[in-house]
């Protein structure tokens, strides 16, 4: 499903305005299983994936094993923080994808310049991510309860509230309410990428997050520049948001 979404949807994405060379090293922060690094490996670039989830990596590491074997993959089971690239592997990035992950990150401001040390010259940055006003923006799909995790919006209560309901329905508050601290919107990422000394290079908006075709069968659907460029009430109806930044 991650494979098919890079493949079809965000690689095409940052060809759009950079040019994409053979030689190339892909970093992912949060790779899980590798299923967006696999779509570069194929196409015969470097990869390298860091995530702290055990059992996302070892599976991985079963079903890459022959990309980790030629030494064209290498997989890091630890914190971001403590990975020095350029003294470990001599290594800068052309590309950096971090999908799907910089809403569950708490220090943001920190990890969008961790990144900078990571980047060759003329890298660039790959962020998507669903804005945390969406409809289904507090990952309330990952309920138990049939009730909860089709009800949009409801993560958006105040915080007393919002966990009084999570623990009527039986429901873990801890990662849950950790979102409502860490989920990121439109107006803050842009915010982040000029105080960080980034360049937003190419940015897209989606009513319907592409994955969607793999996990509901709904085809992608973008959003004209009307929606998109509604500050702030764009966050409401937005399910993915993608940015390159260099």
């Amino acid at each position: 499903m991650q494979k098919m979404v890079c493949e079809k949807d965000i690689i095409p994405f940052i060809e759009d305005v950079y040019s994409i060379r053979q030689e190339a090293t892909v970093l992912e922060i949060g790779c899980g299983s590798a299923g967006v690094l696999s779509a570069f490996l194929e196409s015969g670039h470097k990869g390298f994936g860091v995530d702290l989830e055990d059992n996302s990596l070892n599976y991985a590491s079963e079903r890459l094993a022959e990309y980790i074997e030629s030494k064209q993959l290498t997989l890091i089971n630890r914190d971001i923080y403590s990975v020095d690239f350029e003294r470990d592997f001599h290594i800068k990035f052309d590309i950096i994808i971090l999908k799907d992950v910089i809403e569950h990150i708490p220090e943001q401001e920190k990890l969008l310049r961790k990144m900078q040390s990571f980047l060759a010259p003329s890298g660039v940055l790959f962020l998507g991510f669903p804005p945390w006003q969406m409809p289904f923006g507090g990952h309330q799909q990952m309920c138990g309860s049939k009730i909860l995790s089709h009800l949009p919006y409801f993560h958006l209560l105040p915080v007393p509230v919002y966990k009084g309901i999570l623990k009527t329905f039986k429901e873990g508050t801890e990662h849950l309410c950790e979102l409502k601290e860490t989920g990121i919107s439109i107006e803050r990422l842009e915010k982040l990428a000029k105080k960080t000394g980034y360049k937003i290079i190419n940015k897209g908006f989606y009513f319907i997050n592409p994955i969607y075709k793999y996990k509901f069968n709904i085809k992608a659907l973008k959003e004209p520049s009307l929606f998109s460029s509604i500050p702030y009430v764009r966050n409401f109806y937005t399910t993915c948001a993608y940015y390159l930044l260099k």
